[in-house]
């Protein structure tokens, strides 16, 4: 079979492997899509500190599990189903969490097998009949949205800003919406990928230069109840502290480089204000069959989010495409 194998920072081959076998409590799958997001992108540039090379790429899965023909989506990030945190449902923050295409090759191959432990923290959901593969695989990381909407408390009458117009920035928009929010506002620096988004998802405004103004003119000067900062830039969220409404909530969504995390906080801000700052790490198994319920009952459409469909072989293309912010999502189907 064919697999795309990172081997070293700018080192991604297409290259021939055996197809895998499935051992006790594992199951093999036949992958029909993996979608491709930012953190692959990051990947490939600057390699991963939990991926020991040469390891099979890919976390946005879904497939054909080859003994029965079901159709399933498989979880990006394992709980391990027993610390601490786990125990308290807190699984998102799971200290001994590993990921699939991390850890365990992933999904951009032609075949791949799901470890147990993905299997006993229930890790695959069966995809509903009116879902297709590559719309399943976007589940993944609107799981991780819903993790960090539900931590931010958006709810019904809220005005929302999402800083970055990527995927990710898209499906919160989506997910806004269907969790009630009165408006919301797409901020960009990338007029292209602005543009794009703004075409598909339709935002109440798409502000591309000056948000902080922007935002506190589109509120009457009383600024968003939510800012969601869905980008690698600690500008955005310096930025998202200054056009927070009185008692508001932030999610520091996007994580930021390992070597320029720090921030320029004005601290009497969030404390005269009220406001709420909060962390999303990634999602647990509860949200992604949570967010195949979203997609399925059509309350967030991803369908169209998908901008690009391309082969296994042409994987680079399509983390480039990623990159380059050209496309919105982009999917591989082996």
């Amino acid at each position: 079979m064919k697999v795309a194998r990172f081997h070293a920072p700018g080192d991604i081959r297409i290259e021939d492997a055996p197809e895998p076998v499935a051992g006790p409590g594992e199951l093999k799958i036949r992958v029909r899509n993996c979608s491709t997001c930012g953190t692959d992108a990051k990947i490939y540039k600057f390699g991963h500190h939990h991926i020991v090379p040469p390891r099979v790429m890919g976390h946005e899965i879904a497939g054909e599990v080859v003994d029965s023909g079901a159709r399933v989506q498989v979880i990006a990030a394992i709980p391990c189903g027993s610390c601490p945190e786990c125990l308290r449902g807190r699984r998102t923050v799971c200290p001994n969490q590993e990921s699939m295409g991390y850890h365990y090759d992933g999904g951009f191959a032609e075949y791949m097998i799901v470890p147990a432990k993905v299997l006993a923290v229930d890790g695959v959901n069966a995809i509903p009949e009116n879902v297709g593969f590559a719309e399943a695989s976007v589940a993944e990381p609107l799981a991780c949205v819903l993790n960090g909407q539900e931590l931010a408390r958006v709810g019904p009458g809220d005005d929302v800003v999402v800083m970055g117009a990527g995927p990710i920035g898209c499906l919160h928009v989506r997910l806004a919406r269907a969790r009630g929010a009165a408006r919301v506002f797409l901020v960009d620096v990338n007029a292209q990928r602005l543009a794009m988004a703004e075409e598909l998802v339709r935002p109440d405004a798409a502000i591309d230069a000056d948000p902080v103004d922007q935002v506190l003119k589109l509120t009457g000067g009383r600024g968003a109840d939510v800012v969601i900062t869905a980008a690698a830039s600690g500008a955005a969220q310096e930025q998202a502290v200054r056009m927070t409404a009185r008692q508001g909530r932030i999610s520091f969504f996007g994580g930021l480089p390992k070597d320029d995390p720090v921030i320029a906080l004005d601290a009497n801000l969030v404390h005269y204000r009220e406001l709420t700052i909060v962390g999303a790490n990634g999602s647990s198994p509860a949200h992604n069959a949570a967010a195949l319920r979203l997609v399925s009952e059509g309350a967030v459409p991803v369908a169209d989010l998908i901008t690009h469909r391309l082969p296994l072989p042409q994987v680079l293309d399509g983390i480039d495409l990623v990159s380059r912010g050209a496309a919105i999502k982009v999917t591989i189907e082996p």
